[in-house]
């Protein structure tokens, strides 16, 4: 039960250990940047 205890504080202990969240840098890319999607889908009896 001990371990437990002191396993658990360590957890706690780690969380925002290094320090408060910071986003990212840099121009944060819109929607389809770099992104390509190829392929082919069908539905039904195909032939």
């Amino acid at each position: 039960m001990r371990l437990l205890a002191v396993l658990g504080l360590v957890v706690l202990a780690a969380c925002g250990a290094d320090g408060e969240p910071e986003p990212p840098d840099g121009k944060p890319a819109g929607p389809g940047v770099g992104v390509s999607i190829t392929g082919k889908a069908e539905v039904g009896i195909t032939g």
